[in-house]
């Protein structure tokens, strides 16, 4: 497929841009450009081609099953969409005075108050765009904290390996060092492993939970007791929320501070780089050091107010603001017993499909899991030469986006896998044929999943050059 930038030719073009409705205003000589822009010359029929094209190469959750593990791919709703449309929400702007944005700031105090119930937290900002901004903010609530106090000493996170993978980077980007603690042969945390690493110098603990092998952790109050009685505290990573909201609460679990994903478990679109939204909430004591401003309410008017002691900004304004509507429309839309459903559903599809496969693939834990499961093909590979690289790539032949591969690390030859709340039982047993189908291909053909993808645009690219020496953007002759 040609770039745009290769197609048309000199004289082709077309009209988008409406007729001027403000004053002409004459550009001064020394701020004009030497040269035209490089842009594309094609007509509107070039055009809507073209974007039909990349339309119909593009892969999501609207044209068919995709598993992929711990990222919750799950269908979004239109009505989010509508609502993040509205005139209202969308033709205002941050800096108009807080008397003609009152209902924006409803729809900011109403999301956080929300995630405040359902995490178990007693504040929220909004403000950080992603999960992983998420953590670096909560971070750096827990040292701010820690430094308050004259505690400059703690400068140690105490990372699980089945913690996802932005967790040790963020608290590296925080300045602290990263204590690895292992898991156990039950896929949890070693208790005495992490009895063994805290101390004086303890700031705290990030834990991912349910964890990247799709486990709740049983020992989560033990473990966040032995954190608070070395003086550190308690970071909940919320990526896997779905698998719990409404049924349990971080912060009744021990949790000082949590990030949700409302790109994930809130049903707001993400993927192809955003927009994302990663939301932090608190218990009352790191209030006062939260970023931004938070939304107050008092004699019926919504303001902005600057925490007391806060860390500063960690993006401007409030944050994505349409992607918090769309997660508010959601919350809405499901209300309490909704959401408790769509966390049981979640729990219930990945178990069914874990039981289905269990005969033809082995799980890396064979229990109950949450939101996800973890199959092992260590064996398939050592029996047939096929990995989990190979048996991906022959899914997409199927019409299937592959699970996440080779994560989490503690399981070699790992095929995550996320079906979520908005699959049907019928989509669930086809997708657990095609897995069977490809399983049985990988011992007697083995060769025509090493040569997958065939059916696909592009075959299989060398993956290891387009890594290493990426080609991001156009260069013009």
């Amino acid at each position: 497929m040609k770039l745009i930038f290769e197609k048309g030719n000199e004289g082709r073009g077309l009209q988008l841009l409406p007729d001027l409705d403000v004053p002409e205003v004459e550009i001064a000589e020394g701020m004009k450009r030497s040269k035209k822009p490089a842009l594309a010359k094609v007509s509107e029929t070039e055009i809507s081609r073209h974007y039909t094209e990349l339309a119909n190469r593009s892969y999501g959750v609207n044209n068919g099953f995709y598993p992929l593990g711990s990222c919750t791919m799950k269908y979004n709703p239109k009505v989010n969409d509508l609502a993040a449309g509205l005139k209202g929400l969308t033709d205002i702007h941050p800096l108009q005075s807080e008397e003609t944005t009152q209902g924006s700031l409803a729809v900011i105090k109403e999301l956080s108050d929300a995630l405040c119930e359902i995490n178990g937290m007693d504040a929220f900002t909004l403000q950080p765009a992603a999960g992983a901004h998420g953590e670096f903010t909560g971070l750096l609530l827990i040292k701010a904290y820690l430094h308050e106090k004259g505690e400059t000493g703690r400068t140690k996170i105490i990372v699980p390996d089945s913690a996802h993978g932005t967790n040790p980077a963020s608290a590296s980007m925080c300045g602290f060092e990263v204590i690895n603690v292992p898991s156990g042969s039950d896929g949890c945390v070693d208790t005495q492993a992490l009895r063994e690493a805290v101390g004086d110098d303890t700031a705290g603990l990030m834990l991912t939970n349910p964890n990247t092998v799709g486990l709740f952790d049983k020992n989560i109050k033990e473990i966040t007791d032995i954190i608070h009685d070395a003086g550190g505290l308690c970071y909940y990573d919320g990526a896997n929320l779905n698998a719990i909201m409404g049924i349990c609460r971080p912060g009744d679990m021990g949790f000082d501070v949590i990030h949700v994903n409302l790109h994930k478990t809130f049903s707001t679109p993400h993927g192809g780089g955003g927009p994302g939204s990663g939301p932090v909430g608190c218990k009352e004591f790191l209030a006062p050091f939260l970023p931004g401003h938070v939304v107050e309410e008092k004699d019926s008017m919504y303001s902005l107010v600057r925490p007391s002691r806060s860390v500063g900004d960690v993006k401007v304004f409030h944050g994505n603001f349409l992607v918090a509507v769309r997660a508010l429309s959601y919350i809405l839309t499901l209300g309490k017993d909704g959401i408790k459903k769509t966390s049981q559903a979640a729990v219930l599809n990945a178990n069914y499909m874990r039981v289905m496969l269990k005969d033809t693939f082995d799980m890396a834990y064979d229990e109950t899991c949450m939101h996800e499961f973890v199959m092992d093909l260590s064996r398939m590979k050592e029996e047939t030469g096929c990995s989990a690289l190979d048996f991906a790539k022959g899914l997409l032949d199927y019409g299937i986006h592959p699970p996440t591969m080779y994560f989490p690390l503690i399981v070699h030859e790992a095929l995550m896998a996320e079906p979520t709340e908005t699959e049907t039982r019928e989509t669930l047993d086809e997708a657990v044929r095609i897995f069977s189908e490809l399983a049985k291909k990988a011992k007697e053909n083995p060769e025509s999943l090493h040569a997958a993808p065939q059916g696909t645009p592009i075959g299989r690219p060398d993956e290891v050059a387009a890594a290493r020496n990426p080609i991001v953007r156009f260069m013009a002759d």
